[in-house]
Parts: C-alpha cells; structure tokens; sequence
C-alpha cells in the first residue's frame, strides 16, 4: 500500500510584545503568561522555529516540519534585527560588535562570530509596543540592525550590553528572504512552504 505523502504547514507571524514563543500544553502551561496558541488556531505538533524571548517582537516562523525547522535555525540562514538601544551608540561599539564580543552561554562564555551592524539614520516605522517604552526624558536612544547566522539565548541584548548599550527593544524583522514588513502585532500568515 503506496504511503500517504504528509502535508506540513508552515505559518509566518509578528510575535507581540509578552508572548512566549511556546505553545499551551499541560506540561506548559505558566500562569499570567501569554502563549502563541492564543493567535490563532495553529495545528497540533506546530513549532516555532527559534525563540523570540518574552520581552522581544517581531518575525517568528512556524511549522510542523521537523527538517524545515532545523535548516531555518542552521548558520546557513541570516537574522536580522532591529535593536534600540540606551543612549547614542558610538562607532566604537559598532565596530567591536561587528567584530564579536564574549557574552555569557549556557556553557560558559562565548565568543559571537562576526555579524553585521550598521547604525540606523532614523528610527524605524513599527507599529507601537503594547508596553511603553521610557521617553526621551531618560536620555537619548539609537537604533541599529544587527544581522546574525547564529542564535544564543538572548545573544543580541547580552551583546550590546558587552559594549555598554543595554537594548530597550528588539524585534526581528528578516529571516533570509522572509521580511515582516507590513505586518502588525499578533497577525498570522500561513504559507505552502518557507524555502
């Protein structure tokens, strides 16, 4: 008897400000925390393809495919995020990012690879944060891109504190060809496939 080819699905969203990037399941659930389920109604054995943590936004890839889901997360695939930060970054800070700073890892420190980092002229258009962030009473901020091949827990924030300008937001908006672009807070795509 010929075997049925599985049809996986594959769904492209704008995580919210103080999600988790996790599906409810009794071994899961957190009280007061907010999870993906809550978006839409996605199907069983669906998983986000990397993490975005709880206070960050942005593009997040889902699917069921286990092999898809890997080559996404491999370093042959470049992240992009746009990162404010506190105070005026300097060249400096830049170049040292650009170039790799050690930041702490399950494992101990690391040592990030090269990446891209350019200082953005004006802040970028995104829809507001469901959380306020501080004003510019505080002090100034500056924006940057930033693009990785690589993902570590929380690695963009623990990278630009390593330089002395701890991140106030951070939200993903390029995962290889895939751009957020118009997308708002909490909006789902499904697609045929992800490659």
């Amino acid at each position: 008897m010929e075997q049925l080819k599985k049809t996986h699905r594959h769904f492209i969203i704008f995580k919210p400000y103080g999600f988790l990037s996790q599906f409810v399941t009794n071994q899961t659930r957190r009280k007061n925390k907010k999870m993906l389920g809550e978006l839409y109604d996605f199907p069983e054995n669906t998983m986000a393809i990397g993490r975005l943590d709880e206070a960050s936004e942005g593009l997040l890839l889902l699917t069921t495919d286990g092999k898809v889901s890997q080559f996404i997360r491999s370093n042959k695939i470049e992240k992009e995020y746009y990162a404010q930060v506190d105070g005026e970054i300097t060249s400096e800070a830049i170049e040292n990012l650009k170039n790799g700073v050690t930041i702490s890892s399950e494992i101990g420190p690391y040592f990030t690879k090269n990446c891209r980092v350019k200082k953005l002229s004006k802040a970028p258009q995104l829809p507001e944060r469901a959380k306020k962030i501080r004003d510019e009473r505080h002090g100034p901020t500056s924006w940057i891109s930033i693009t990785l091949r690589e993902g570590k827990f929380r690695q963009v924030r623990k990278m630009t504190a390593a330089v002395g300008f701890p991140t106030l937001r951070l939200v993903r908006v390029r995962i290889g060809t895939i751009l957020l672009s118009n997308m708002q807070p909490g909006e789902v795509i499904e697609k045929t496939d992800l490659l």
